[in-house]
């Protein structure tokens, strides 16, 4: 009877065993061909552009990188980039350690208030606070500059933000929380121990934290400083806004200069690509520098933390960190807010001056932002659904090792994560603005490019919720005779619809504040709210301008608040 039983088993099971095979065969080709759509053949078009003659396809040349790499003005930007990447490297190390001690360490008062002052920085897009910064510091009209000239009598404001060294400030304020990000994840991993030995032995606070403190944490501090350099070094949108009126270029101003007429795509794609190596590399470099964890100590995450009482210090402490949020925060937040609610923004703060008829007209009768907010939604919708169903299904092709070979998919889903936004906007251009795939000028191009640029935040997430879920659960269904496509409904994604969801609100936050691929591939009738921000900038519309900006603030901060209600305080991490 038992042998009866098992030749009826094996004969049931192997149609079964091979159907599961054929499924996850197709999904597999599915999955590649969609990453190869989205990733894989804009990059290869790339290359084509960047080594074809020009208005040639397939002439094979290395005129454009000489063009690129010889020509003085071009050189300059790469200089002017490379300087600014560092400067604000450095500056939000100055920023955001000390505020990551003393908030995770230390004993100091309104923890809760800096930590949603860094959340609010970050949800920030930063040309969104160059141009409340622009409103605040430019040389004669900036409140800031206007109030010393009142007080002072001085002819001359004392701030100039179209400078480099303005253009690293605005820059490093909205950077910052990746430093802090880092940072704060290293002192909450490190043990006491070693801190107390040295108390022991007479070590006061300030030498320990010199001596001990920052050496154990000094991976997280590395990682966060070339987290900043990046984002710094593929920024568009704050040098667009600084650098250009101020008559000097960075990379990414330059790059965007190429496309006006006459247009030199050959020029910016041989151009972009050693930005891509850099990224690359600098990115490879952090995962090992967070692979080694030397900023644990052999105790591990468990043991326990003492908190650092500061006595009079601590409010030293808050006021530095509070500083760093007016500066970052409150200050532009207000600019931007009494900006949008004046007739007149240069006529300043006053009753006389107050109006809501810009949101009016912003929401209502502006022949371009109505639909450019409902276009960040849709394409931003879209794509994150689009991006969390090629993630997820990759995530478990790869999890599950359902096909050999999977685990090449998890490597290109992430490949995006090395690709500046600007070098992935020239890909598309270079690709679907030709047979078989003219999509330039159409709503899909952007869901597209959406897709592909925030791929890596929702497979991040599917994958670390598959790796939290035991094969073996989904093996006990397979037992009881359930297919794999019905364990996958009724068993993995009930328990991981959490992390999928907040996969799906990541990519469609970050959708909502793109502007390095946006602008490059929208058209007039796919205009965004960040294109219609620079397109307001350049008409001199501040007050509309800053109005549209206060809504795309408090739509992100929404989706922000549905986060943290759905999956905690930890969703922001969760990007990187």
């Amino acid at each position: 009877m038992v042998t009866e039983v098992l030749r009826v088993q094996a004969e049931t099971s192997v149609p079964r065993t091979l159907r599961w095979r054929i499924c996850g065969t197709l999904t597999w080709v599915t999955i590649a061909a969609a990453l190869a759509v989205l990733i894989v053949y804009p990059l290869t078009w790339l290359v084509i552009r960047a080594l074809s003659a020009a208005g040639t396809v397939g002439g094979f040349t290395f005129a454009n990188f000489v063009t690129a790499f010889t020509t003085e003005r071009y050189l300059m930007a790469i200089r002017n980039s490379l300087i600014l990447a560092t400067s604000v490297g450095l500056l939000d190390l100055v920023i955001a350690v000390p505020m990551a001690w003393a908030v995770v360490r230390t004993d100091m008062p309104l923890k809760g208030l800096i930590r949603a002052s860094v959340i609010g920085a970050f949800i920030t897009p930063g040309f969104l606070g160059a141009i409340a910064w622009t409103l605040l510091a430019s040389p004669r009209a900036g409140w800031l500059n206007k109030g010393w000239m009142a007080v002072t009598g001085a002819g001359s404001g004392v701030i100039n933000v179209y400078s480099m060294a303005g253009l690293a400030f605005i820059v490093s304020l909205y950077t910052y929380p990746y430093a802090f990000l880092f940072t704060s994840t290293s002192f909450e991993l490190m043990s006491s121990e070693m801190e107390d030995a040295a108390a022991i032995l007479g070590a006061r606070t300030w030498r320990i934290m010199r001596a001990v403190t920052v050496p154990l944490v000094l991976p997280g501090i590395a990682a966060g400083f070339i987290m900043a350099f990046l984002e710094a070094m593929a920024d568009l949108g704050a040098p667009l806004l600084i650098s250009v009126p101020a008559r000097f270029q960075v990379i990414t101003t330059q790059l965007f200069q190429f496309f006006e007429f006459p247009s030199k795509v050959e020029v910016a794609a041989a151009y972009s690509l050693p930005l891509l190596l850099v990224t690359g590399g600098l990115l490879f470099l952090q995962r090992r520098l967070l692979a080694r964890k030397t900023f644990a100590t052999l105790t591990g995450k468990g043991a326990a933390q003492r908190t650092i009482r500061l006595g009079p210090w601590r409010y030293a402490a808050l006021a530095w960190c509070l500083a760093v949020a007016t500066l970052s925060l409150f200050l532009p937040g207000l600019t931007l807010l009494s900006a949008a609610t004046a007739k007149a923004w240069a006529r300043g703060w006053g009753l006389h001056n107050f109006t809501l008829d810009n949101f009016r007209f912003i929401l209502f009768e502006h022949p371009t932002t109505p639909g450019a907010i409902l276009n960040s939604f849709v394409f931003s919708t879209a794509a994150a659904t689009a991006a969390v169903l090629i993630a997820f299904m990759t995530a478990y092709i790869v999890n599950r090792r359902l096909v050999r070979g999977g685990w090449v998919l998890g490597y290109v889903a992430m490949m995006p994560y090395v690709i500046p936004g600007i070098v992935l906007a020239i890909g598309f251009l270079a690709a679907y603005t030709r047979p078989p795939f003219a999509l330039y000028g159409t709503a899909w191009i952007m869901i597209f490019a959406f897709t592909s640029r925030f791929l890596p935040i929702a497979y991040t997430n599917s994958d670390a919720a598959l790796k939290n879920i035991h094969p073996e659960l989904e093996d006990a269904a397979r037992i009881a005779g359930a297919g794999r496509f019905i364990t996958l409904s009724e068993v993995t994604l009930p328990l991981i619809k959490r992390g999928i969801l907040a996969g799906w609100l990541l990519v469609l936050i970050a959708g909502l504040r793109e502007l390095s691929t946006a602008i490059f591939l929208f058209s007039a009738n796919t205009k965004v709210m960040s294109t219609v921000l620079i397109d307001l900038s350049e008409e001199g519309d501040f007050e509309r301008l800053a109005a549209l900006g206060i809504i795309m603030f408090v739509l992100t901060l929404g989706l922000v608040l549905v986060g943290y209600a759905i999956v905690g305080q930890r969703i922001l991490t969760r990007t990187e």
